[in-house]
């Protein structure tokens, strides 16, 4: 039997992460693994409770079925796309994973990279805004920080939503 693996998704809800986190299940996910669905909120975007009590080590996981739940996913300063949150609840039932969320508050380059490190992460899967080259330099990359300085592999999807 194959050990099972936490796998991280990036995830903001732009079309981006939705690509990530269809091609993490059509092509990297297996039966029992974990898949950790990784938010991070800006401090500026929400002064919340939960963001004060859970400031250096972001939110307990939350099952996805908590999660599903609008005034769970809220109280956490979010806004969950029901695309995303149907892909996932369809991945868990198919291939028998686990899914939870875990909600970090900061800097989304350093906060993925730290998730790794304390959740274990077998991988890391995150989208591509495909930035130019000057917007990359000028606005930071969040994909190039991660594969430049996570401990783990790192997976960048790049492309379009199918419609």
């Amino acid at each position: 039997m194959v050990n099972a693996r936490s796998i991280g998704i990036g995830m903001d809800y732009t079309a981006s992460s939705k690509v990530a986190v269809r091609w993490a299940i059509d092509n990297l996910v297996r039966g029992g693994d974990c898949i950790i669905v990784i938010h991070v909120v800006s401090p500026k975007a929400d002064a919340s409770s939960a963001m004060q009590l859970f400031a250096d080590t972001g939110s307990p996981l939350i099952p996805l079925e908590e999660f599903r739940e609008m005034k769970v996913s809220r109280k956490y300063g979010l806004n969950p796309d029901p695309e995303v949150l149907h892909m996932l609840h369809t991945v868990s039932m198919q291939k028998k994973v686990e899914v939870v969320a875990k909600v970090y508050w900061g800097d989304a380059r350093e906060k993925v990279c730290g998730a790794v490190d304390h959740l274990n992460l077998d991988c890391v899967v995150v989208g591509s805004r495909g930035l130019g080259l000057l917007k990359r330099i000028l606005l930071g990359s969040v994909s190039t920080y991660v594969v430049q300085n996570a401990t783990c592999p790192v997976t960048v999807v790049k492309g379009k939503v199918k419609s």
